[in-house]
């Protein structure tokens, strides 16, 4: 099958832009890892085009070609939101590199720097919180399926967060990861989806568990925040939204926010009036947390 795809993909390597061509071929059955594609190519360019889709079909056999920019793959990276492109430039089989950019890109996974995790941190920890809170919002109502999916997904971030303090980039496989890292958090969820106790008793627990987990991992998970807040005496949130580091934790921002003033480590302020009564609302750092 790679033979049969070498003019496709030469064509693409002799184009100046094209940086990496990476080849993920179909190793299961069922593959959504593939898309049950029998084969996927994945060209990364350094122009910043939208990415691009096509799929081809080589004697009965079905072929997807995915070209991606080099500022698309570093948001992937950095905010985790298409970890089976990240799974392939780890695992796929590397057919074009020009100037060892995909080499480069592997040792930047591998070393994973420090700043690049706080801020990964900063963003899991932000939608852990919302998560939480909205399961709990719904369990408090008696909708407990509803709050069921919600803790689910607020333990997926909480595992998320442990892997990547530990220096790690979470894989597909996150759960295999926790494992090994955090055996406490892969037991909590253990005991949600195997237990035998009834669902409303189970969420309870679960609940007042991640609770403690979320304030326990409060210095951590804030750290990148309030870093940047540090920088000067007062924020307002449009502010903070514009930021070009803190504007991606997007929608979770805001519960970080009203999170970190509830444990008293911002204080909100008004300032310049409107008149009638009306202020404008800002933020400023109260306590900083240890680490800083």
């Amino acid at each position: 099958m790679e033979n049969l795809l070498r003019p496709l993909y030469q064509e693409r390597a002799s184009n100046k832009n094209t940086l990496s061509i990476i080849l993920i071929e179909k190793k299961d059955q069922t593959s959504p890892q593939t898309d049950n594609m029998e084969i996927n190519l994945l060209v990364i360019v350094s122009d910043e085009t939208p990415s691009i889709v096509k799929h081809y079909l080589i004697k009965d056999q079905r072929a997807a070609l995915h070209i991606v920019s080099e500022k698309e793959i570093n948001k992937m990276i950095l905010l985790g939101t298409n970890r089976r492109i990240v799974d392939w430039v780890l695992n796929g089989k590397v057919l074009f590199d020009r100037n060892d950019f995909h080499a480069n890109l592997l040792e930047r996974l591998r070393v994973f720097p420090f700043e690049e995790r706080k801020l990964k941190i900063g963003i899991e920890y932000a939608k852990l919180i919302r998560r939480y809170l909205e399961g709990k919002a719904f369990f408090e109502k008696g909708h407990h399926l509803d709050a069921y999916n919600h803790i689910i997904h607020a333990l997926h971030h909480l595992a998320r967060l442990e892997v990547i303090d530990r220096g790690f980039h979470p894989e597909v496989t996150v759960w295999n990861q926790v494992k090994e890292i955090e055996p406490q958090i892969y037991k909590l969820y253990e005991e949600l989806i195997e237990s035998d106790e009834e669902l409303e008793k189970r969420l309870e627990l679960l609940f007042l568990a991640n609770d403690f987990l979320i304030h326990s991992k409060a210095e951590i998970g804030s750290s990148h925040l309030l870093k940047i807040m540090k920088t000067k005496e007062f924020w307002s949130y449009e502010e903070l939204l514009h930021h070009f580091e803190v504007g991606l934790y997007s929608i979770d921002l805001s519960v970080l926010i009203e999170y970190l003033v509830s444990r008293g480590l911002l204080r909100i302020e008004s300032m310049d009036a409107k008149g009638n009564g009306i202020f404008n609302c800002v933020y400023s750092i109260k306590k900083m947390l240890h680490s800083e």
